[in-house]
This record gives C-alpha cells, structure tokens and sequence, in this order.
C-alpha cells in the first residue's frame, strides 16, 4: 500500500479511558464520533488504507470505525497490526471477542512476533509509523506507548491529529 494513502492509530488502553468499560459515557460517544468524522475527511483527503494496533481501547475502537466506513466506501482496506501472537490470551472475553471479531474484517494481518518480547508492542507501533503518512493519536498526556509513538512518528515526519481525552480517574 501506498504510505501517502495510508493512516494508523494509536492511544490508550480501555483502562486508561476515563470512561473504563462504560462505552456509553457521554465522553467516549464523543471519542468515537471525532474517530468516525477524521476517518470521513481523512478518506476525502485521499486516504485508503487504515493500520490497526489491535489493542483494548483506542485501537479496537479505531478499528471498528475503520469497519463502519467501509461499508460506504468499499475500497477502504484494514490492516491488523499485531505484536506478537496471543496478545489477546488474557484479555477480558467481552474484549477478546470484539478483537476477533474485528480481526475476522481485516483484510490483512500482520503479526511482528511469534512472542512476547520487552519491546514487541513499541516494533508494532514503528511498523504502523514508518507504513503511514497520518497517525490518529488518542491522547490524554500521560507518559506511555501512546505519547512515545507520538514522539516517533513526530521524528519520522508523519502528520498527527490528535484527539485528546481527559485523563482516567484511577
């Protein structure tokens, strides 16, 4: 794919949302509009390939965006950007579902590590980067994967938009 035409996303963990599993939290449907209207402008601006982390949160919601604008507009593809094999094993079943769910729409999957390793999910986050022009950044100004992909894809050149939420009550 080409990287011009092609977008990835990064941001918290469902833990790490303010709203935790409540999705209908008047702050989470406003999240998950501002992800639907990017997607909307960023295909109007030519955008056809979308990356997905994969991950409780952020990601699958993305993800599921990604779904949702595909039925109208056919040729939008979906990559499943994966860290490693199992990521999902202790997850939560109500989480793993939609993951395979959202899995089963992907019309490719790549996986960057048969296992576990320390910086697996950084490898992942790099492979999105560096095969993007545009990175989704959903953020509430911790420390973390999420502000650290921002950091690199910053160093690479890749446009950011951001979408920032307020930061967890935990």
């Amino acid at each position: 794919m080409e990287r011009e035409k092609t977008c990835c996303f990064t941001g918290h963990r469902a833990d790490k949302l303010p709203w935790g599993g409540d999705e209908s939290a008047p702050a989470c449907l406003t999240l998950k509009r501002a992800i639907a209207d990017v997607l909307a402008s960023l295909y109007a601006d030519g955008c056809r390939h979308f990356i997905c982390g994969m991950a409780t949160g952020s990601d699958i919601y993305c993800g599921e965006a990604v779904v949702a604008l595909r039925e109208e507009h056919p040729e939008v593809t979906l990559e499943a950007a994966i860290p490693y094999a199992g990521q999902e094993k202790r997850w939560p079943v109500l989480w793993q579902r939609r993951y395979f769910r959202l899995a089963e729409e992907c019309d490719k999957l790549t996986v960057l590590h048969r296992a576990y390793t320390p910086d697996c999910m950084m490898d992942r986050n790099r492979y999105m980067v560096d095969a993007s022009s545009v990175l989704v950044a959903i953020y509430n100004g911790t420390p973390g994967g999420t502000r650290n992909t921002m950091l690199y894809a910053m160093r690479q050149g890749v446009q950011i938009i951001e979408l920032e939420v307020a930061r967890s009550a935990k």
